[in-house]
């Protein structure tokens, strides 16, 4: 492809990212809190984090009410309970479980776990579960969830501190750091410091005040603007965030803040506002919120964004009447290309599918990694036939792709509410689908049953003999 070049950089930076994020979770001891009855499947978990090189430190409790009390007194990085639970009946028991955790990541070991199960999990908003036959996937999940709530913490300390910024607005008024501007009570500016000249580029307040004059750059409160409330005491300022431009054309993003000024007889003589360029802290938040719904490897969303983003799609359908289809994508063979070219091979081979999703989707379309070497495709306003479409074409670009090695992907399609009407069902239906496709043709793509349909005329053909 012809921008790999410009992307192995990028590529490198996320792979040292994750690198350093997995290195520092193993590094310090891990403090686990196991909710389950059977001693095997501890045993089998603190198995699987050893041979992912955590140190771990666990400590065990068989229900819920031996959960909080242990809760209350210790603190813990993870909460691995066993789903399902005799003490987790129904929502409100897990409502209660997520006030005793606080702000420590849940994961669920699930045994038998049927899709309507999956769909209540995803409707109380836990996502994270790994099935009792697959323990070897927890370390992966441990780390995601610690990094999500890293994320998550962040981005609290960035919001405290833009709070406490705005308490000290009157207090550091004279600070060069905070742009002011006053204005008479007709809204015109008459005064300005020099902070919000040079936030704004302007050598001096002069030459700020003159082409305000001519291009009415400041915000102007003429005619009860919109910036302007008032109060049964005295009239403000409400806090509110504007664009404002640079003189180098440059956008700046600007809190204003004030309050009235009165004069000596205490008359209404106009506004005194604040400004604060958050720009840079704006930019910061919203490579968080990337952050905690993206992919770190190949930049597309995660599971957690895969699961909100079907459930606004089945809302809208629902509402609407209107299907939608769910592509989920199978790398085939990667395991045998990390076994022959390594894994930095292997994680090539996932990013070069991933930027093919990319070229693939429209702007509302999702793409997603799934998991693993499994990937999918939210595609609103879209049936299975032109969905089929879709995932033939990848098909085909991966495998015209002139990178080494060759590369291939199996697909499976379901649509709602065609073939399902929940989240669960819809993943099992696309999934049944995928490896119906393989099973076909194994080796093979993107040949053999794709969607539900065609795994259900498969299904009869082979017990018509």
């Amino acid at each position: 492809m012809s921008n790999l070049t410009q992307n192995d950089s990028g590529l490198d930076l996320a792979r040292s990212a994750r690198t350093e994020t997995k290195t520092g979770h193993r590094r310090r001891l891990l403090r686990v809190l196991f909710v389950h009855r059977d001693a095997e499947v501890v045993d089998n978990c603190l198995e699987e984090l050893k041979k992912a090189q955590f140190t771990v430190s666990a400590d065990f409790v068989l229900n819920l009410a031996q959960c909080g009390e242990r809760l209350r007194s210790e603190s813990y990085d993870v909460v691995v309970a066993e789903y399902p639970c005799p003490s987790l009946k129904g929502s409100k028991s897990l409502q209660v479980l997520h006030k005793e955790l606080q702000e420590t990541p849940l994961l669920f070991v699930a045994s038998a776990l049927r899709s309507e199960s999956i769909a209540q999990l995803a409707a109380d908003g836990a996502f994270d579960y790994v099935e009792r036959d697959h323990v070897a996937q927890l370390p992966m999940a441990i780390r995601q969830a610690l990094n999500e709530k890293k994320l998550r913490e962040e981005l609290e300390e960035a919001r405290k501190a833009l709070r406490h910024s705005q308490s000290l607005y009157r207090a550091l008024v004279d600070n060069p750091a905070y742009g002011i501007f006053r204005c008479n009570a007709e809204g015109e500016t008459i005064a300005v410091n020099q902070a919000l000249a040079s936030m704004l580029g302007y050598a001096s307040k002069e030459e700020l005040l003159a082409a305000n004059h001519s291009t009415d750059l400041l915000a102007s409160f003429r005619g009860g603007s919109s910036l302007v409330g008032r109060s049964a005491v005295a009239k403000r300022i409400e806090p509110i965030e504007i664009d404002w431009k640079r003189r180098d054309g440059a956008t700046l993003k600007a809190r204003l803040s004030g309050r009235a000024a009165y004069d000596d007889k205490g008359d209404f003589a106009g506004y005194e506002i604040i400004a604060v360029d958050v720009t840079e802290q704006r930019s910061l938040e919203e490579q968080l919120r990337h952050q905690a719904s993206s992919d770190s490897l190949t930049g597309l969303s995660n599971h957690r964004c895969l699961f909100e983003v079907l459930h606004a799609e089945i809302c809208r359908s629902n509402r609407t009447g209107r299907e939608f289809s769910l592509v989920l994508l199978d790398l085939d063979g990667l395991k045998q290309v990390n076994d022959r070219f390594g894994h930095l091979t292997g994680d090539r081979a996932l990013c070069r599918l991933g930027e093919i999703l990319k070229d693939c989707c429209r702007s509302i379309d999702t793409a997603a990694r799934h998991g693993g070497d499994e990937f999918a495709l939210v595609l609103p306003e879209t049936g299975s036939a032109d969905a089929t479409l879709v995932a033939r074409r990848i098909c085909e670009l991966l495998m015209n792709e002139i990178e080494e090695p060759a590369l291939s992907v199996s697909f499976g399609i379901a649509s709602h509410p065609i073939d399902a009407a929940t989240i669960g069902t819809l993943l099992y239906a696309a999934d049944r689908a995928l490896y119906g496709m393989k099973s076909w043709r194994p080796g093979h793509a993107p040949s053999g049953p794709s969607t539900i349909d065609d795994q259900n005329d498969l299904e009869r053909r082979k017990s018509n003999g």
